[in-house]
């Protein structure tokens, strides 16, 4: 039986809520924290949390994991733990070789050191002889772009400069294991597709990758397995297709029939308007999950005025399951403009022939303001459905994931006059 390259068993990691700092395994702090002033303050804490809560998984070497969780989910303190920049409250883990983390900008960077400096700097951090750095060196500066401000201090670098520069150096120096959070949104949008490439490149030469990131497209492109966190703990784990799908399930267990959105959805104000109930249908008002190419499909939105509002601006983003965009649909770009909306209201939109292919799609950031841009209401993963194979408007069949959107262009045949 192969042996794991990394293996996680029962991690928590507690914090103090309201705790001045994170307390860190130095002897000054152990002092520090029997001191009077300390424990009063200490005091002041208004309870713990645990930003995980018994966390158990193994990676097998080569294997490319995206972690995936909505926000204070844990993925975040996870890397951490595993990079050892904190301890872990109770558990154990077991890394069999060398770790390189790009957590946030500057990570494992002295501030007062030139680029060059640095570069070898985290090479002895990760255990690598002068001559190995060398080998890498120019491929390094070639992939970062900062030749001309090698020998500047990195504290005098851009954001964009520094991970340029700490990605170049973690993936060249040959980790056995490269740790990634989405630090790389820091970067432009050229930089991202190549270390996306790197990584791939990573991954495929039998190095093992750990993934964090909110971008689903990313995560399927790179990885083949995928862990879900849901409040410090593990809610799933296995292909990363399907981790994928375990992630957004809170949008596709409505299966696109009737939604009524609640409390569960944060960062709502109800005391102007709200969404009460979305609904996908077909022309007849018959409620459906499923639509097939070229046919109607009706998005259905009731809401309430507990006032009269004058006007007010909608707009909604459908999106594929893996989070790429495919319409910003706006209110204003149709000029539907209602004007002085009271009570209980329904408004609908018509997609008159459904052009996606087969898979399935989510309602995404629905958001509602009065004509002014003042925000009244806000909901993320609102409601799904699927275009599945076939249907009486297709001919041939259309593979899964060949392409989005389903297009029949005029053709035409013309002679040329000189043949």
């Amino acid at each position: 039986m192969t042996t794991p390259i990394v293996e996680i068993n029962h991690i928590s990691k507690r914090y103090q809520i309201g705790a001045l700092k994170e307390p860190y395994l130095s002897l000054r702090d152990e002092i520090m924290k029997w001191l009077p002033s300390t424990k009063r303050k200490a005091r002041k804490a208004q309870g713990k949390f645990w930003a995980l809560d018994d966390v158990s998984f193994n990676i097998m070497e080569g294997d490319a994991v995206g972690i995936i969780g909505r926000n204070g989910a844990g993925k975040s303190t996870l890397l951490k733990v595993l990079s050892q920049i904190t301890p872990p409250t109770k558990g154990t883990i077991t890394m069999r070789g060398r770790v390189a983390s790009l957590l946030e900008v500057g990570t494992g960077f002295h501030p007062e050191l030139t680029g060059r400096e640095n570069i070898f700097l985290n090479g002895a951090i990760l255990g690598m002889r002068r001559k190995e750095i060398k080998s890498k060196f120019d491929e390094i500066i070639a992939f970062a772009e900062i030749e001309k401000f090698l020998d500047t201090p990195v504290k005098r670098y851009s954001s964009g400069m520094y991970v340029r520069l700490a990605f170049a150096v973690a993936a060249h120096l040959e980790p056995e294991i490269l740790v990634i959070d989405e630090i790389l949104a820091v970067g432009d949008a050229e930089f991202q597709k190549k270390c996306l490439g790197k990584m791939n490149d990573v991954a495929k030469g039998g190095r093992t990758v750990l993934f964090v990131s909110h971008n689903m497209a990313a995560v399927g492109q790179l990885c083949n397995r995928g862990i879900v966190l849901s409040n410090g703990k593990v809610s799933f784990e296995g292909a990363v297709d399907e981790a994928v799908n375990h992630y957004l399930r809170p949008a596709l267990v409505t299966s696109g029939v009737v939604t009524i959105l609640d409390s569960s959805y944060t960062n709502r104000r109800q005391d102007q308007a709200k969404f009460v109930k979305v609904s996908l249908m077909d022309p007849d008002n018959v409620v459906k999950n499923s639509f097939f190419i070229g046919e109607t499909l009706v998005l259905s939105m009731d809401i309430r005025f507990f006032i009269t509002i004058k006007s007010i601006q909608l707009s909604f983003i459908v999106r594929s399951i893996n989070g790429t965009n495919i319409y910003h649909c706006v209110a204003k770009d149709a000029d539907f403009l209602p004007k002085n909306l009271n009570g209980l209201m329904s408004i609908k939109v018509n997609f008159p022939a459904l052009a996606l292919y087969p898979g399935t799609y989510i309602i995404d950031d629905l958001w509602l303001a009065s004509s002014e841009g003042i925000e009244l209401d806000h909901a993320d993963d609102v409601i799904a459905f699927k275009v599945p194979e076939g249907g009486p408007n297709v001919v041939r069949r259309l593979g899964l994931n060949k392409a989005i959107i389903h297009e029949i262009p005029a053709w035409c045949i013309e002679i040329s006059p000189n043949s």
